[in-house]
């Protein structure tokens, strides 16, 4: 069962190696490292093709302009080989060696279409540190009318369940991984399953961890994900999730 990850980068060079040292270390190796470059103007193509004969033919990448993030995973899901697809940011990186061999075997023990665990946030000066903990234990569809969703970089899927539902909407620009979940667990209802485990470690500062313009923009966006679902739902219920945030933060 091979596993497809996807990493899009974009002048990811002082972050990249830590990401693609994650993967390698990984102790299940039935991989694929797909990278998807938008043109990166600093040394980012460099790393990579340093990187590439250490994946052993099993790293496939691009390098050109795109429309953005959903952009350029839509462009990695769809060259994708892999029985399963996973998403790693080009400055995340796996919180443990084990995690891609617990989604294998959570496949294979279990009858599901995806699988997702927690993730947790760091600084830049200090990768050691928790900043926030965002567990996707207690998310079901129902709770996606509150804006909850399980944390999307942990989100692990069969590939054919986004042949058959559909990639990301770029037009959405912030939320477009709500409006994808929201299709495929509230809408199509595919089989999902929690694993209480830590996947991945993530820098803060990415396009959605921060800023109270930004909260309402990804509101505003959730709510436009509903209507074209054609849900009803309002701003008022989504704004309720944001009195339990303070629960993921360690101080």
């Amino acid at each position: 069962m091979r596993i497809s990850i996807i990493t899009a980068t974009y002048n990811s060079e002082k972050t990249v190696r830590d990401t693609l040292e994650s993967i390698l270390a990984q102790t299940y190796q039935d991989i694929e490292s797909i990278i998807v470059d938008g043109a990166s103007k600093d040394g980012t193509m460099d790393i990579v093709r340093e990187y590439e004969p250490r994946f052993q033919g099993r790293m496939h990448w691009i390098c050109e302009p795109d429309k953005g993030l959903y952009d350029a995973m839509n462009k990695g899901i769809q060259m994708a080989s892999g029985d399963i697809i996973g998403l790693l940011n080009s400055d995340d990186f796996y919180t443990s060696h084990n995690v891609l061999e617990t989604v294998v075997r959570s496949f294979k023990n279990n009858d599901i279409d995806a699988c997702y665990g927690d993730v947790h946030y760091v600084a830049d000066n200090n990768l050691g540190k928790c900043i926030r903990y965002y567990s996707s234990a207690k998310f079901t569809p129902e709770r996606m009318m509150y804006g909850y969703m399980p944390a999307h970089p942990s989100f692990y899927c069969s590939r054919e369940i986004y042949h058959k539902y559909g990639l990301f909407d770029i037009s959405f620009k912030i939320a477009a991984d709500f409006e994808q979940l929201l299709r495929l667990i509230y809408i199509e209802r595919i089989r999902i399953k929690y694993i209480p485990m830590d996947f991945v470690t993530m820098r803060m500062g990415g396009a959605s961890t921060s800023g109270i313009r930004v909260r309402i923009k990804i509101m505003k966006e959730h709510l436009r994900g509903f209507r074209k679902n054609g849900i009803r739902n309002n701003f008022f219920r989504l704004s309720l999730r944001y009195f339990g945030k303070i629960l993921e933060y360690i101080h």
